[in-house]
């Protein structure tokens, strides 16, 4: 028995129309959207009117920038996949979603595009944030490039939600998710140094070696090479996508 193959337009078709209703879904859910946009900017202008004159330094304004821009793309990934992915797995979504004609990776791309749509938001709003109240002096292609680093680097983030989405359930993803997201901020080094005998901590976060990336493409000192950095990022999105794939396509 033959079978046709789906044109290139629609395949594409089909991945943007999933992208789009994942994104729109997700937008009109106040309780998803309202922290995760919310929080960062919120945070951040608060620490901004309290440094007070500390952040007049343009050098020390750029690091906090830097800092929250990490936090902030942190959790569109990591609660966008891992609480969602285990309530649909929970609820057959998942398994309607294989019953219709559409390619099988436009689920998790649909996901994927929605923690990058989040992220762009996240960025515009702290770069305005910015560079209205927060006295950061980076030039447009510096502030262009932290963006472009950080969207990407949601992506490890959508790795370990989605990790956590196919293996925990719906009630415990939740918790889950938070007892990694608040600790991996916290020893990353994003708002406050730790102290010496700590700093071997940072390395265990991936939110550390983002900020690393978003600190060379600033023009500012960072202590991670980007070569690195990008490479531990890179190499952990694709072990925890693979792992949650293989779950996936086993266990469902």
């Amino acid at each position: 028995m033959s079978t046709i193959a789906m044109p290139v337009s629609r395949v594409w078709g089909a991945y943007l129309k999933e992208a789009r209703y994942e994104s729109l879904r997700m937008l009109r859910t106040p309780a998803f959207t309202s922290p995760l946009l919310v929080l960062p900017i919120g945070i951040y202008l608060f620490v901004v009117m309290a440094a007070g004159g500390m952040l007049l330094n343009p050098l020390a304004a750029a690091y906090y920038f830097t800092g929250f821009s990490a936090f902030g793309v942190m959790g569109p990934g990591m609660f966008g996949f891992g609480m969602v992915v285990a309530t649909e797995r929970q609820e057959g979504v998942l398994n309607l979603k294989r019953a219709l004609p559409m390619p099988p990776a436009a689920y998790l791309l649909g996901k994927m595009l929605m923690a990058a749509l989040f992220a762009t938001i996240i960025m515009t709003t702290l770069i305005v944030g910015g560079v209205v109240l927060g006295h950061v002096r980076l030039s447009a292609g510096q502030y262009l490039a932290v963006a472009a680093v950080n969207i990407l680097g949601s992506l490890p983030f959508c790795a370990i939600g989605l990790f956590i989405g196919v293996r925990a359930s719906a009630q415990s993803a939740p918790g889950i998710v938070n007892v990694l997201y608040v600790p991996m901020f916290l020893v990353a080094d994003l708002w406050f140094p730790l102290p010496k005998a700590a700093k071997w901590l940072s390395l265990l976060s991936p939110a550390y070696y983002l900020r690393e990336l978003s600190l060379g493409v600033a023009g500012l000192t960072y202590h991670v090479p980007p070569a690195i950095g990008a490479a531990v990022l890179a190499g952990l999105t694709l072990l925890l996508t693979a792992l949650a794939v293989r779950r996936l396509a086993r266990v469902g």
